[in-house]
């Protein structure tokens, strides 16, 4: 979905997003209303923290519109940025699964509109609707899954392969079809792209300028174009681009 002013958070719109949350999804549009009710939307600009790593887990979270960057320290004052979330996706923690704290800070990458629900009203819907609670467990292992994933890149993938691995998630997640190749259009720096694969700017630019010379990417100020997404996943799977 384009960019639409957080001022326009409609109705409508939460119902749809919440609506299509893995763990809400089966259940019915009344019950939906019902579940929206004990939501609560803010703006964020561009920038605001929204928590920090440690904090008490007292909300659980979903961008309806923008886009907000996760992040962690990782020791000697380095960030590690975990992830970019856009429109659709939830963050924070379940609380009632023992999440009593925050294991990231949450900053508006872009300005946003964000949905928020209580630990204790998030805890109503799972006494009302029990099956929502198998299902937030399926949800719960399925992150820790890919954490585990990121983990393996980062310790054993070669720098090339960590930052190839990094562009093709985000060009599934934020990418627009162009021709052959997908765009990457955000405000995203090399600073960025070391902090999510625990690389230095200076590495990031020298391994970024050899998939453009090796015909891999294109890129500019503030975007990036997977121009052959097929080596790059090679690389990415194998470290090879042959």
């Amino acid at each position: 979905m384009d960019w639409v002013d957080p001022a326009v958070c409609s109705l409508d719109y939460r119902l749809r997003i919440i609506g299509r949350l893995p763990f809400f999804k089966h259940l019915s549009a009344d019950v939906i209303a019902q579940i929206n009710d004990l939501f609560y939307d803010f703006d964020a600009a561009a920038g605001e923290r929204i928590y920090f790593e440690g904090d008490e887990a007292e909300y659980f979270y979903l961008v309806a519109m923008g886009k907000v960057r996760l992040s962690c320290e990782a020791g000697q004052g380095r960030e590690a940025l975990l992830d970019i979330l856009r429109n659709g996706e939830y963050f924070g923690s379940f609380a009632t699964f023992g999440g009593r704290g925050y294991t990231e800070d949450a900053v508006a990458h872009t300005d946003c509109c964000i949905l928020r629900i209580s630990t204790a009203d998030f805890e109503r819907i799972l006494a009302e609707h029990p099956d929502v609670t198998r299902k937030v467990l399926d949800t719960v292992s399925q992150r820790l899954a890919k954490s585990q994933e990121i983990v393996v890149q980062l310790s054993a993938f070669s720098v090339e392969r960590r930052i190839a691995s990094v562009l093709l998630r985000l060009a599934s997640k934020l990418g627009e079809a162009r021709g052959a190749g997908v765009l990457i259009q955000l405000p995203f720096s090399r600073q960025d792209l070391a902090a999510m694969t625990g690389s230095t700017p200076e590495t990031v630019s020298r391994v970024m300028s050899r998939f453009a010379e090796e015909g891999l990417i294109e890129s500019g100020r503030k975007w990036v174009t997977i121009a052959n997404p097929e080596k790059l996943e090679r690389l990415a799977d194998q470290g090879a681009v042959n």
